[in-house]
């Protein structure tokens, strides 16, 4: 326990590549809370852009907590917060709020006090779009995730850091995640439907790209799957949400379970590439296919070694 006491007094802020799927979200989400979340945690703060996936971040991070409302508009219930009554014992612990939606409806003054109201009565309140509220609000968030490319947790001090910069922050890289996650799902067709490779259950995150794993060294040429990309993202097809968990991609249909952070068209996609050599990884056992997208390059592959050829005869016959 007390470790963990000091991993919460002491965190500046921590840094994850933000997933794309909504399983791989659901447990990062699982997994932050566990880290990071304290019982006294009374507010929490939540930024990010619209459709960069914050209702998913929040489900993970506090399953079974109903949403007011979401960026999907699915869930338009009346927002219970603003019922509170600290003598009602059967009143929940917990709390969500979008400042996005509820400003719609209600004056500032109203939302401020609300939460307060909630906050001094020994609950927890999570805000969605924290930054909105800061400046009324008067006082910082215990905790702040924010999401763009990356997911960011900070633990504030009266020093900062001010919600205003963190949301400045994600909003400038959000971007390079559409892009990457369009392009993962471009690819992930393409091999399909003219390679005939089913999708791998290994996808993983990199800065300004994506990683594809393989069980078994494919033999299908990089430079033309590449240039096939390429064609599509020329085309500047739209990119837009389908029913399910599914996406058009032009008038192809692809099954994507985070289906709103994607660049509204393929032409959005900025200097894609593959690297042009599969590399090994010799724990998973897996040979995996990286993508980029974006003019700055990936640090740390120019030092990872050379992919070899590796017999796996050995480990088959065990």
């Amino acid at each position: 326990m007390q470790t963990g006491l000091i991993t919460i007094d002491t965190l500046r802020y921590a840094v994850y590549n933000a997933p794309r799927g909504r399983r791989r979200l659901f447990a990062l989400g699982s997994e932050l809370g566990q880290r990071y979340l304290a019982p006294t945690d009374r507010l929490i703060g939540i930024i990010g852009a619209e459709g960069s996936g914050k209702s998913t971040l929040i489900r993970g991070l506090f399953p079974g907590l109903e949403l007011t409302n979401d960026d999907d508009g699915v869930n338009n219930r009346l927002t219970p917060l603003f019922d509170f009554t600290e003598g009602d014992f059967f009143a929940q612990h917990t709390y969500h709020i979008d400042m996005r939606y509820e400003m719609a409806f209600h004056q500032m003054w109203e939302i401020v006090e609300a939460v307060n109201r909630v906050i001094q009565a020994g609950r927890r309140v999570v805000i969605e779009h924290f930054d909105l509220i800061y400046k009324n609000l008067g006082y910082n968030a215990q905790i702040i995730f924010a999401i763009g490319e990356e997911v960011r947790v900070f633990r504030p001090s009266i020093f900062g850091p001010s919600p205003l910069e963190v949301k400045r922050s994600v909003d400038e890289n959000l971007r390079y995640r559409l892009m990457a996650h369009s392009a993962e799902d471009i690819v992930g067709h393409i091999l399909k439907r003219e390679y005939g490779y089913k999708p791998s259950a290994l996808h993983s995150d990199i800065r300004h790209g994506f990683v594809i794993g393989f069980p078994a060294k494919p033999d299908f040429s990089i430079p033309e799957l590449e240039e096939r990309v390429r064609r599509v993202v020329e085309d500047n097809v739209a990119i837009r949400p389908d029913d399910g968990d599914f996406i058009r991609v032009g008038e192809e249909k692809i099954y994507c379970t985070g289906k709103r952070i994607h660049v509204k068209t393929s032409g959005q996609i900025e200097h894609f590439r593959l690297l042009n050599e599969f590399r090994y990884d010799p724990i998973a056992k897996q040979y995996l296919l990286v993508g980029i997208v974006g003019r700055e390059e990936i640090d740390g592959f120019n030092e990872l070694p050379p992919p070899q050829d590796v017999d796996h005869k050995e480990d088959e016959e065990q």
